[in-house]
């Protein structure tokens, strides 16, 4: 009997990562079988029980590394995954990073004569500066406050958060919105499926609409999804 490859999440059914993994794993492994663990703790729970010799185990923990409860649970299931040789872990901050750092979000998300750019300028220059410093690993809260002056970011606590809140200033109010509990038909779906696309709504596919294969395609060169997968040993036919 041929061996399966599961890809383990901790995004809870109908959530916003759980939906992204799944259409993500859909267009580029159909293969691979995608399951929610509900949360962080279940997942490692889930790892650290495996009996299974038999079939691959992709595993995706946020890797929120100034978090110290994620933290402690990142070193348990590093722990009880190099035990096995068929568990395989992604090293990826959170799913809301991963569209943050996709080098065509802002080219998608905007029309070049959008509004948007203008109003929303410093939430663009800020993702400028944090990608740099989390590749870096020389992160400066200090000065990313200094760019984004949105009172709302000095309640972020952590990169994963940080990362959620400005993903979700970016993309507010457009078809590509993402928050915890959304994300939006245009990562979902293909252009221009939007359920509630208003005449004026025009992001930066109106004139090059794309298949949701070729969005998955483009989300998984344009981050480091591409590297993560071939560490993993998934194969991805482009």
């Amino acid at each position: 009997m041929p061996s399966k490859t599961y890809l383990w999440i901790e995004d809870r059914k109908g959530k916003a990562g759980f939906l992204f993994w799944k259409t993500l794993m859909r267009e580029l492994c159909p293969d691979v079988i995608v399951e929610s663990k509900k949360n962080n703790s279940e997942l490692v729970k889930a790892v650290k029980a495996l009996q299974d010799r038999n079939n691959q185990y992709i595993i995706v923990l946020d890797h929120a590394f100034d978090n110290l409860q994620v933290y402690r649970e990142q070193k348990l299931l590093k722990t009880y995954a190099d035990g096995k040789d068929n568990v395989f872990l992604l090293s990826i901050i959170c799913f809301e990073y991963l569209l943050l750092e996709f080098d065509k979000l802002v080219d998608w998300i905007y029309a070049p004569d959008d509004e948007f750019l203008i109003k929303r300028a410093w939430a663009v220059k800020a993702r400028e500066m944090l990608l740099p410093m989390i590749r870096s690993g020389e992160l400066n809260y200090t000065s990313i406050r200094e760019i984004v002056t949105n009172d709302n970011y000095k309640k972020e606590y952590n990169i994963e958060q940080l990362s959620a809140r400005l993903l979700y200033d970016l993309t507010r109010n457009t078809g590509f919105e993402i928050s915890k509990g959304k994300i939006g038909d245009c990562w979902i779906r293909s252009c221009c499926e939007w359920q509630e696309r208003q005449e004026d709504d025009i992001c930066g596919l109106e004139n090059n609409r794309m298949s949701i294969s070729e969005k998955m395609r483009a989300v998984y060169q344009g981050t480091s999804l591409s590297k993560e997968f071939s560490n993993a040993g998934l194969e991805v036919v482009l």
